[in-house]
């Protein structure tokens, strides 16, 4: 399992300024992540919805180089090479995190010299769902969040300023494009205080519709250019006090316009907030 010493914002995008990390990716790096064959590192089970979905997704969906598909028992001889990238799956937690919460993220890594599958090099790591929630609650984002991955790389390798800047407020700038969109929100990923249209429609003037998770589905699979839905992270009623992370994503073009996070309590409940509402708004 990786643990993280701060943040999530500092290993939600390699580079984000928000803390300090041990690795950040050079221009040569970025180099050789796009040289590199990538790996993808399936779940131990046969019969995972991961595998099944990503499987579909690498095929549809990555163009940023050469890849194949490899079990976990591969991994780890693998993974020292510099010459190979690696997609995988890896549950992470936080130290000084009194909750010992456990999260599933998505990790894009270089491989390297001396280095253990805890060491790999993330270029870009994204939340994909709290630990031990159902499947069905992202499965169905993943071509998405790995698109995301992608275009991240091309960001940072064509603007490698971006990298030592502060790259959640790149993103955050972004906030201003949802109102040109539609936004996609799921009922039960809402906070109570907003959890009807018109308690949304009196924060926020913009267009939006509460829709299905099937219905988010399809505006990808449509790849239409004029959704923007919630990515919502959190315990789901497993635990009371946990990280929830809120990222608003395009479904055609996977760009992050919003990430924010807090920290679940009684007056800040699992689910998108007022306050987040009020910020995209603005």
């Amino acid at each position: 399992m990786k643990r993280y010493a701060l943040l999530i914002i500092s290993v939600l995008i390699a580079g984000s300024g928000f803390a300090q990390v041990e690795y950040l990716p050079t221009k040569e790096d970025l180099g050789k992540v796009i040289k590199s064959k990538t790996y993808v590192v399936l779940d131990e089970s046969p019969i995972s919805d991961f595998n099944f979905e990503i499987k579909e997704v690498m095929a549809r969906v990555w163009t940023l180089n050469k890849f194949e598909f490899i079990k976990s028992s591969e991994f780890e001889k693998l993974s020292s090479n510099e010459n190979y990238s690696f997609l995988y799956t890896s549950l992470v937690s936080f130290e000084k995190d009194k909750t010992e919460s456990r999260y599933l993220f998505l990790h894009y890594s270089l491989g390297g010299p001396n280095l253990t599958i805890d060491d790999l090099r993330d270029v870009c790591s994204v939340p994909l769902a709290y630990f031990g929630t159902d499947p069905e609650n992202y499965i169905y984002k993943l071509g998405t969040i790995v698109k995301f991955i992608q275009n991240h790389v091309n960001l940072i390798y064509e603007k490698p300023e971006l990298i030592s800047n502060n790259i959640f407020k790149f993103y955050n700038d972004n906030i201003g494009d949802v109102h040109t969109k539609t936004l996609y929100l799921v009922q039960d990923e809402l906070s109570p205080e907003i959890s009807t249209p018109a308690r949304i429609k009196a924060i926020y003037p913009y267009k939006f519709k509460i829709v299905t998770r099937e219905e988010i589905k399809q505006a990808i699979d449509d790849a239409d250019e004029n959704i923007v839905f919630l990515h919502k992270v959190g315990p789901e009623g497993k635990r009371t006090e946990a990280r929830c992370y809120n990222i608003l994503i395009g479904a055609a073009d996977a760009k992050f316009y919003y990430f924010d996070y807090h920290m679940i309590s009684d007056k800040k409940p699992d689910g998108l907030l007022e306050s987040d509402l009020k910020k995209l708004a603005k």
